[in-house]
């Protein structure tokens, strides 16, 4: 049985998947598997204070310089840390040099008494058949999380195994973002590594979908390169990031209303 631990100050640091990207829009606002987590902890334990510094488009090392000492500052008991994807897919990657910066977060956190959740990231060669050549990187950096959250006593949800985490119907359209289900998927597979009761079954197979032909698995393929790869080599070919002008939708502590 997973010890159990009732947090009472939550800190979620990272990039566009923390923000809650895929699960929401600009307009109404973000929720994503922090803010679904926060609300898991809340139900378990009234009084979470929960902030939430990520910004989308951020690598590894600026989530590091920007995030981690006001995360410290906030005095959290719990953090969650993930952060890597963005170097993962970007030219000259160096899965070293990121599970470096990872592992400073881990460490700094941990030596402040936190407890720090990470994740490995899942198999997105399934996911996206484009993305195949990038799987080896994959295996290198959540080879290097888990090592160095072996070090540190930071815990680890680990989706690269479970085979529920390349199911389409768990990530939005451009499959960068995990969608609404799998926001909710990862915030319970957290709340399960941290012993809250009811989350085991966080990566249950979800019903077989009806096979679709060569012509139909093509024309997605055509369409996600054209609205989605297109417009994100671009955005690096002009040294753009989706996070320019942005600040952390939640940068202080306050209080989380449990789920009905």
């Amino acid at each position: 049985m997973k010890e159990r631990r009732v947090f009472t100050r939550y800190v979620a640091i990272g990039d566009s998947q923390t923000e809650g990207l895929g699960d929401g829009d600009d307009l109404r606002g973000h929720r994503g598997f922090a803010d679904r987590l926060a609300e898991i902890l809340a139900a378990d334990g009234p009084g979470l204070l929960y902030a939430n510094l990520a910004v989308r488009g951020r690598l590894a090392d600026r989530v590091k310089a920007e995030q981690l000492e006001p995360a410290l500052a906030l005095r959290p008991d719990l953090v969650t840390v993930v952060a890597g994807m963005n170097d993962l897919v970007r030219p000259g990657f160096d899965a070293a040099r990121v599970a470096a910066g990872l592992e400073e977060m881990f460490a700094a956190l941990t030596a402040s008494g936190a407890t720090v959740v990470t994740v490995t990231f899942p198999d997105i060669g399934r996911i996206s058949p484009m993305a195949r050549r990038a799987v080896p990187r994959v295996l290198a950096l959540n080879a290097r999380i888990r090592e160095a959250a072996a070090r540190h006593g930071a815990l680890v949800l680990d989706t690269f195994p479970q085979a529920a985490t390349v199911d389409p119907r768990l990530w939005s359209r451009d499959r960068l973002h995990a969608a609404p289900l799998g926001h909710s998927r990862i915030a319970s597979g957290m709340a399960d590594v941290l012993g809250v009761p009811g989350h085991a079954d966080w990566a249950a197979p979800l019903p077989p979908l009806p096979p679709r032909s060569f012509v139909r698995r093509a024309s997605v393929e055509v369409g996600w390169a054209a609205n989605f790869l297109g417009p994100w080599a671009v955005r690096r070919i002009r040294g753009r990031s989706s996070g320019d002008g942005r600040t952390a939708k939640r940068p202080a502590l306050i209080p989380v209303r449990p789920l009905a």
